[in-house]
């Protein structure tokens, strides 16, 4: 199990954030009444704001989407982290030094500030050879970029550089920034050799190798010189930064389009990359000198939101829903394998796997050279199922014009059949395949029956990492979900993705409107909250979702416990006391503007728009009041004059609080 991190320094770096600072990297913010700020939202199109923001109590929501949250929930829906990361970029960016549970991972078992210095080794290295491209001698490295149709500001885009022929130019850069040996050897930017270290990367093309927050990780370099004995394509090796297994180039920049559009374009090289995005293919990412594999499936996972058991399934409009993962290869056999390796993945996602094959076997990158951008984005928009594309690789092995052959592609294809995770389109595909090898349907069906019966021919199906089944065993972040995901568990989702929410109340109802006016006015200014609202009984609002958020209110300790915290630490005690369908709502409540901009009248105006509710309290217990005494025998006068006591006592209370609130 992943190492978790200490449940107060979480709680430091919630409030050290500042969520406005956090969100303003990506989206513009103007104020929008007293301690508000508003702006489009980064998680689905609009053109006018309806993005939320309250630094005060540090949540975000979006009154278009519903998607809100804390600034940790901001960091892993927007980067795609994991509830861990996002920490951990959060601590680096306020100062925090994490503390880690005894037993977790090896990963916090590093001196404080370790990662920290190699991240800004790598940064610095980035700049370095960035700076080289220009130079004399990076002619060789210029003229392949310009080869393949790629400018200097297309270099400076993706931050392409040249690495120095010699044996120590970066090395000497970089310890006359100050870096030890020790630093240097441990960030992958040299080796280790008899004489000492040298240079990893020398006479080559870089590509600085980021992860989802833009940080420079590691570094991607290709030969180009006849007397470099190195291999063609050479990687930064596995470092405490750097693992291959969970890296995808191109990331950082796609990543915002991959949240938006739940489309991610999975190609094979840097250079593929590079002409995608400047066809036009924004989504577009590349694994690291490794084949795509299960924990870059979590990452993808993670971006295009891919949770849901609805996801996969295609609509007549040619999108699907729950997101789309797209795989150019090559045509070639090295193609078809990497093709039958990435289905190997599909059970891992809900959303549609396809696949991408240029005629002729181009890639991106030849493609773009040979017929332009158009013919980038025509190949991704022409993408066929992945199930199509391997079974038919499979069948074409086989000589469909002899009884023999089209028995072998049968069974071939039999258990891939079996192997779709949705069910109910196996018929369907059982049809195709029909079709496609020229048999009878009753025939593949007779096999298919028997790969399923056979353990040893079937591809079993999967379910994506994380989904336990309708238990609901894994753990759902944030807070209502396990301790671990609340303190750091390594895949704790954002808790926008929350279980469906109490209907929301019909806006033109006045009462409606009053009761969520109070409930916005004690989550945001507690302290200006009259004391008599903590008297309130369970009924005192009539609206279902305002007397559920009334009731966390309570359970949280009412608007008198908000007064001795801060806004953000209140609103995360109502939290902590909300149920899963109502801490959407509180967060939502927690943002929204009240209908006054003038900072010196909101006191006045909370004060006023609670008494509104606690007179309409009132009014429905002297109506219950007068109602259960016309319902009592005048002649039971010991009962009758204790009822009637009750109404005139709660008639004064209402007069006193209406008398109060015109003073």
């Amino acid at each position: 199990m992943a190492g978790l991190i200490r449940r107060e320094d979480v709680d430091q770096v919630r409030e050290r954030a500042r969520i406005d600072e956090i969100v303003s990297a990506h989206v513009t913010l103007k104020p929008a009444g007293v301690g508000a700020l508003v702006g489009l939202c980064p998680f689905h199109d609009e053109r006018s704001p309806s993005f939320n923001v309250r630094p005060s109590v540090g949540r975000y929501h979006c009154f278009g989407c519903g998607e809100g949250g804390d600034v940790i929930e901001f960091v892993m829906k927007m980067d795609g982290l994991s509830f861990t990361e996002a920490i951990e970029y959060l601590a680096g960016k306020t100062g925090v030094q994490l503390r880690y549970e005894e037993g977790g991972s090896a990963r916090p078992r590093d001196e404080p500030g370790k990662r920290q210095r190699l991240l800004e080794a790598n940064k610095v290295a980035a700049e370095f050879y960035a700076e080289q491209l220009m130079g004399p001698d990076a002619a060789a490295a210029r003229a392949f970029l310009a080869e393949r149709s790629f400018d200097r500001s297309d270099a400076e885009l993706f931050g392409v550089g040249f690495a120095p022929k010699g044996w120590d130019a970066l090395q000497r850069h970089l310890q006359g920034r100050g870096f030890t040996q020790a630093e240097l050897v441990a960030s992958g930017l040299m080796s280790q050799g008899q004489r000492g270290i040298y240079d990893r990367f020398r006479g080559r093309v870089m590509w600085p190798i980021r992860d989802v927050t833009g940080a420079v990780i590691g570094f991607g370099a290709r030969r180009l010189f006849e007397d470099d004995q190195g291999p063609k394509y050479l990687n930064t090796p596995e470092t405490s930064l750097y693992k291959k297994s969970h890296v995808l180039y191109g990331i950082d920049l796609a990543k915002r389009e991959i949240a938006k559009g739940k489309r991610v374009v999975v190609v094979e090289g840097y250079t593929d990359v590079m002409a995608a995005h400047l066809s036009g293919v924004t989504t577009a990412v590349a694994t690291c000198g490794t084949a795509f594999g299960a924990d870059h499936a979590k990452v993808v996972r993670r971006l295009l939101g891919d949770t849901t058991a609805g996801g996969g399934m295609q609509l007549a409009s040619g999108g699907t829903v729950g997101g789309e993962i797209i795989f150019t290869f090559d045509g070639d056999a090295a193609g078809q394998k990497a093709a039958e390796r990435a289905y190997g993945e599909d059970q891992r996602f809900f959303a549609q796997t396809y696949v991408a094959v240029a005629d002729g076997g181009m890639d991106p990158c030849d493609l773009r050279m040979a017929k332009g951008p158009e013919a980038v984005r025509a190949l991704v928009d022409d993408r066929k199922p992945l199930f199509a594309f391997v079974i038919q690789a499979k069948i074409k092995q086989f000589d469909l014009n002899t009884v023999e052959g089209r028995v072998s592609a049968v069974r071939a294809a039999a258990p891939e059949i079996v192997g779709i995770r949705d069910r109910s389109q196996r018929d369907g595909y059982t049809r195709q395949v029909a079709g496609w090898i020229g048999t009878e349907i009753d025939e593949v069906r007779r096999e298919v029956a028997r790969a399923a019966s056979t353990p040893s021919l079937r591809r079993a199906p999967g379910r994506p990492e994380g989904d336990r089944g309708p238990s609901g065993a894994a753990a759902q972040g944030g807070r209502g979900g396990s301790d671990d995901a609340r303190r750091g568990g390594p895949d704790a989702p954002p808790t926008a993705a929350r279980a469906s929410q109490l209907p929301a109340p019909d806006p033109r109802d006045p009462v409606a409107r009053d009761e969520r006016l109070a409930l916005v006015a004690v989550l945001q200014y507690p302290q200006h909250v009259p004391a008599s609202f903590d008297a309130l009984g369970e009924d005192a609002f009539s609206v279902p979702a305002w007397r559920a958020v009334h009731t966390a209110i309570r359970a949280a300790g009412g608007a008198a416990a908000g007064r001795d915290v801060s806004a953000a630490q209140w609103v995360a005690a109502v939290l902590e006391q909300a149920s899963e369908t109502v801490a959407g709502i509180v967060t939502q409540l927690s943002v929204a503007s009240l209908p006054e901009d003038r900072e010196a009248a909101v006191p006045a105006f909370v004060e006023g728009v609670v008494h509104r509710v606690l007179d309409m309290g009132l009014m429905r217990r002297v109506a219950d009041a007068r109602s259960r005494l016309q319902r009592l025998d005048p002649a039971d006068a010991e009962t009758y004059q204790a009822a009637f006591a009750e109404l005139l006592a709660i008639e004064a209370e209402r007069r006193t609080l209406r008398e109060s609130a015109s003073a």
